[in-house]
């Protein structure tokens, strides 16, 4: 009896693998299916666009969306579920109703350019009204499946990577962020006065949006849907994020020592239309200042460097937001908006590589000049006179 078990054994293992190879082969020829229905979707989709976006050839995704067709696939995986929910009469000239990739390639076209609704129709062979319902929609969707790409860090690791990362900038120990305010501007009728609150210090109509980013200008805290005539202190103390703050909830994580017993807390850098608080270290003003204020200004300016060219790369890939706006729904906007910035973190959290073609730059908020705020607590002047010494030498480590 022995060697029939035997054999019986050999038969069950030898089926066992069958069935193994079977199953691999099976999710092989899934996977190659899968991607193939992704591949000859654009193939198709590409050869229905006319118009400015027409060229001679294959159009490559990222000249159309300036994004790789990875995050492409990844955000229609976010948004899939919420389109599919909603039944939707959405359909091209073609009579076909629109597929969710079809709808996300609409929305980022929207988004990630300056072309108009009526453009974008007729590049993708729908009406201007399905353009902008489909838009929404997607704008709806991020919102609320999108929202874990922006986040406060929330471990410990993730924060001390991110205080090693700003301090190897310019030297400032114990950094957090980087914050700033960028204005999107507005074009609304000067004869309803109404709209007088949306004037700004230049004599624009916009709204703001304040930011505070990490070293690698992602965005870890957003506020807009706030008007132009608002400085930068006001909007900052409108917030939840100064109210956090003020409250010890946020920015009260472990001090770093420095000479002499001195410990410096958590802060975030912001520049001179800020005001001076324990947790915002803002620049010294004026002109007349002693060398160590001075070398501290150049090591401030170039650490906050990074939410200038965050709010400028933030524009010009989410063009949308970037000329003045044609009588915007005040309502919807602040929602775009955040979505813009959603789209931005995760362009950063995938690393697609698209985002190194782009330029560097840091002009984000052309023709507005700088604020300037003159309030300051003492407790925090302290904490910047210590930070000028150590970092000008005089102060040993």
């Amino acid at each position: 009896m022995g060697p029939v078990r035997g054999v019986k054994r050999k038969k069950k293992c030898i089926e066992k693998q069958v069935e193994k190879t079977a199953s691999a082969s099976s999710e092989q020829q899934q996977q190659q299916q899968q991607q193939q229905e992704e591949k000859d979707w654009w193939d198709v989709f590409s050869k229905r666009i006319t118009g400015s976006l027409h060229r001679r050839g294959p159009i490559r995704i990222e000249s159309v969306f300036k994004i790789s067709r990875k995050t492409f696939d990844y955000i229609c995986s976010l948004v899939n579920d919420d389109l599919l929910a909603k039944p939707s009469n959405f359909t091209g000239f073609n009579g076909k109703p629109l597929c969710v990739q079809d709808q996300v390639a609409v929305a980022l076209r929207r988004l990630c350019s300056c072309d108009s609704l009526v453009t974008i129709g007729e590049s993708f062979g729908m009406s201007q009204a399905t353009v902008s319902h489909v838009t929404w929609r997607f704008v709806e969707a991020m919102e609320e499946r999108g929202l874990h790409h922006l986040q406060w860090p929330n471990t410990e690791s993730e924060m001390k990577e991110i205080k090693f990362k700003f301090e190897k900038i310019q030297g400032l120990p114990n950094c957090c962020g980087a914050i700033d305010t960028t204005h999107i501007r507005l074009s609304l009728p000067q004869v309803d006065h109404s709209n007088d609150v949306w004037h700004d210090r230049e004599k624009r109509h916009s709204m703001i949006l304040q930011v505070v980013v990490d070293p690698d200008m992602r965005f870890r805290d957003v506020l807009t849907g706030w008007p132009g005539s608002m400085n930068e202190s006001a909007v900052l103390r409108s917030s939840g994020l100064f109210k956090l703050c003020e409250n010890g909830k946020r920015l009260n994580g472990k001090k770093v020592g420095m000479s002499e017993g001195i410990e410096v807390r958590e802060y975030i850098v912001g520049d001179a239309g800020f005001p001076l608080l324990p947790w915002l270290v803002t620049p010294y003003q004026g002109k007349d200042i002693s060398e160590s204020k001075s070398e501290f200004n150049k090591r401030h300016f170039a650490t906050r460097m990074v939410a200038q060219r965050a709010l400028a790369r933030l524009k010009e890939m989410w063009s949308y937001i970037q000329p003045e706006m044609w009588r915007p729904d005040k309502h919807k906007l602040p929602r775009i908006i955040l979505v813009c910035c959603l789209l931005h973190n995760i362009v950063i959290d995938l690393e697609d590589e698209v985002q190194d073609e782009m330029p560097l730059s840091h002009n984000h908020d052309s023709g507005y000049r700088q604020q300037m705020c003159e309030s300051v607590d003492k407790n925090a002047l302290i904490l910047r006179d210590r930070l000028s010494l150590l970092l000008s030498g005089r102060l040993p480590p």
